[in-house]
C-alpha cells in the first residue's frame, strides 16, 4: 500500500497527537525528526479533508512550547551534569563540540539563540536544557519560546499547506518529494552546525595549556 494512502486510514486525531508528541519530545532534548514528521502532516492535510491545517499547527506549536519548557526545568536543575550525562547517551548530538558551539550563541545571542534555535534542527534539541544549565531569566526564555514555536510551527504548517494546495495533482505523484525537501534541508543545518562544532573543539583543545613536567 502507498505511504500516502496508509496515512489517509490513520484518524486525524491520531496525526495531531502525534505531531504534537514527537516535536515535544524534540524540543525537550530527545533527538526525533520533528519537522520531518509535520511536513509530512502538512502535505497529508493539503490532501486530506479530515485533518484541519489550524488544529494541526496548533497542535505543532504547543507541542513545540511545551516540549522545550519541560526542557527548560529539566536543565535548570540538572545543571552541567546533565549535559555531560546526554553526552554519553547521544555522543552524536550532545558531543562537547556541538555544546560549545550552542553555549557560545547562547552567550552572543541570549533569548534570540532560543527563537532562532527553533528552525535550526539541531539546535531545536539544545534550546530548552540549555537554557536552563545556562539559568536564562524564565521569562526571557518564555517570550523567545512561544513566538519561535508558533512561527516556526505554524508558519511550517501553512506554506506546506498552501503548496499542496496549488500542486495538488503533481504532489500526489511525487508524495515523498516534500519529506525528501525537509530532509536535505535538515542535514544541511546539521552538518553546517557539526563543522561548527568541530572547530570549537578544536579551538578549545588548543586552548588548554600543556601540563608543566614536575621539577625532579
Amino acid at each position: 500500500m502507498h505511504v500516502q494512502d496508509w496515512l489517509e486510514t490513520v484518524p486525524a486525531v491520531s496525526i495531531y497527537a502525534l505531531v504534537g508528541l514527537v516535536i515535544g519530545l524534540e524540543s525537550l532534548g530527545i533527538p526525533l525528526p520533528g519537522e520531518i514528521v509535520l511536513v509530512s502532516a502538512a502535505l497529508l492535510s493539503s490532501q486530506h479533508e479530515g485533518i484541519n491545517p489550524v488544529i494541526l499547527g496548533a497542535c505543532a506549536s504547543l507541542g513545540a512550547i511545551v516540549g522545550d519548557s519541560i526542557g527548560y526545568a529539566i536543565g535548570r536543575k540538572g545543571g552541567r551534569p546533565l549535559l555531560a550525562w546526554l553526552g554519553a547517551k547521544f555522543p552524536r548530538h550532545f558531543s562537547e563540540g556541538h555544546v560549545a558551539t550552542a553555549e557560545r550563541s547562547f552567550q552572543k545571542w541570549g533569548m534570540w539563540a532560543v527563537f532562532f534555535g527553533r528552525f535550526i534542527a539541531l539546535l531545536r534539541i539544545f534550546a530548552g536544557p540549555l537554557a536552563g544549565v545556562l539559568r536564562m531569566p524564565y521569562w526571557k526564555f518564555l517570550i523567545a519560546n512561544v513566538l519561535g514555536g508558533i512561527i516556526w510551527a505554524g508558519g511550517t504548517t501553512a506554506v506546506i499547506y498552501y503548496v499542496g494546495v496549488v500542486a495538488e495533482s503533481w504532489l500526489k505523484r511525487f508524495s515523498w518529494l516534500g519529506l525528501v525537501a525537509a530532509v536535505v534541508i535538515g542535514l544541511a543545518s546539521m552538518l553546517i552546525v557539526r563543522r561548527k562544532a568541530k572547530k570549537a573543539a578544536t579551538e578549545n583543545g588548543a586552548a588548554e595549556p600543556e601540563p608543566v613536567p614536575a621539577a625532579e
